[in-house]
């Protein structure tokens, strides 16, 4: 009844399609999930994390090493888990694995984007250090948006990391 994380093996691409697609939204295949992200140079059957229930996929995400060779800044990618499993703490175990990969790869540095609207997620990347970066003129007074709603100061804003 427990839970375990494991890194990725074949035949997980339906598994992650439906993860993703049901969390973050999109129409993934497995076709177009191997298209797009396992035929990517940077990526290995290590990257490509995943949390199992008694053999079922319910969360899943990805250290993308793209950039690491050269400004050795390592992307948390597609972070998904299943809305029945959320709250149970998967979000971290899958985020610290993640990080630790790319450390393991020679990362010095993290990033990472994701939606206003996903609060969960931003108040977990926040959680582990993560901060705001604005790169639009709108960004501060979105990034006030979401501390507001999640009930943090707007000062909080202000931190870069």
């Amino acid at each position: 009844m427990g839970y375990s994380l494991r890194t990725f093996q074949p035949g997980d691409e339906a598994a992650w399609c439906r993860l993703v697609n049901e969390a973050i939204g999109g129409e993934y295949t497995p076709e177009t999930m191997r298209e797009s992200l396992l035929s990517q140079p940077w990526l290995d059957e290590h990257d490509l994390f995943f949390a199992e229930q008694d053999g079922l996929s319910v969360g899943t995400a990805c250290a993308q090493r793209e950039r690491a060779a050269q400004e050795r800044i390592g992307m948390v990618h597609m972070l998904a888990v299943d809305p029945a499993h959320r709250g149970l703490g998967l979000g971290r175990a899958l985020l610290a694995a993640v990080l630790r990969r790319l450390k393991e790869a020679g990362c010095q540095a993290a990033a990472l984007s994701t939606d206003d609207f996903r609060l969960a997620a931003i108040r977990l990347y926040l959680a582990f250090g993560f901060r705001p970066k604005a790169t639009h003129e709108s960004h501060a007074g979105r990034w006030r948006e979401v501390f507001g709603r999640l009930g943090l100061s707007a000062d909080d804003v202000a931190g870069e990391r």
